[in-house]
């Protein structure tokens, strides 16, 4: 079966709240090959003119992405983020796992494979995954009451520029940027520790390392892009659980 076919058949039978038929065609860009550590990531191509409307409005839902490299501590952030501020936390990793082993998935064996070789899966499951999320957190809210801004941490995510483009082009223009900042020797150390006991294929070694170089080749010009639309702010995250939060908490002001 075609890719773009699996993934139709994908979200169009997920358990997720299903969103309109008129999806506009998409291209799958590869992921960007590896380059030396002394190499300068190229700057990839941008985007063409925006043609799609965003699926939810700005004045009513506020999307903070939550970068960082493998084990800066986003996910340990953001749950504390959504026990005392109230954001809706999406990982972008989470649901990727959760699709690989969901029963009958199209693309479940594709994803896995991208996780395993530390590769960043095609642009268009990741953010149909984040879509349909996004539309159930905002639905749930809805059938028990509630009405207002929904704030979402979306961690992970984007890993790339025509990620970063797509989604605040056809999902939500994000409103800031947490950075977490951490010495790749630190990132290291915490990620081997979690391999010990999280069963995850991507927590060894090998994987590691090709985590990082591919968090440097894509991610961080993603980083410096939302950096020039004055959009980031930046956590050192080598500190304590605690810090680091307190930290975050002055950082993400202009959002509470």
């Amino acid at each position: 079966m075609p890719f773009l076919a699996k993934i139709k058949t994908l979200f169009s039978s997920a358990p997720t709240p299903s969103t309109s038929t008129n999806q506009p065609s998409v291209t799958i860009t590869p992921p960007t090959p590896f380059l030396a550590s002394s190499e300068t990531p190229a700057q990839p191509t941008m985007a063409p003119t925006p043609t799609d409307s965003p699926a939810f409005d700005p004045s009513t839902v506020k999307v903070v992405f939550v970068l960082g490299g493998p084990g800066a501590g986003k996910g340990t952030q953001c749950a504390k983020l959504v026990d005392d501020q109230g954001f809706v936390h999406l990982s972008a990793g989470d649901l990727l796992r959760a699709e690989q082993q969901r029963p009958g998935s199209t693309v479940g064996a594709m994803i896995k494979q991208y996780i395993k070789e530390g590769t960043i899966v095609p642009m268009e499951v990741t953010i149909k995954l984040l879509e349909n999320a996004m539309r159930e957190a905002i639905e749930k809210k809805k059938s028990e009451g509630q009405s207002g801004l929904t704030r979402f941490l979306i961690d992970g995510f984007p890993r790339q520029m025509d990620q970063a483009i797509k989604f605040d082009e056809s999902v939500c223009e994000s409103s800031l940027i947490l950075f977490l900042v951490c010495p790749e020797e630190e990132l290291l150390k915490r990620l081997l520790k979690r391999g010990e006991t999280s069963g995850r294929d991507d927590d060894n070694a090998e994987s590691i390392k090709k985590r990082f170089q591919t968090f440097i080749n894509t991610s961080m010009p993603v980083v410096e892009y939302y950096r020039g639309k004055n959009k980031v702010v930046d956590v050192d995250s080598s500190k304590t659980v605690e810090e680091v939060h307190q930290d975050i908490l002055v950082a993400l002001k202009p959002v509470l």
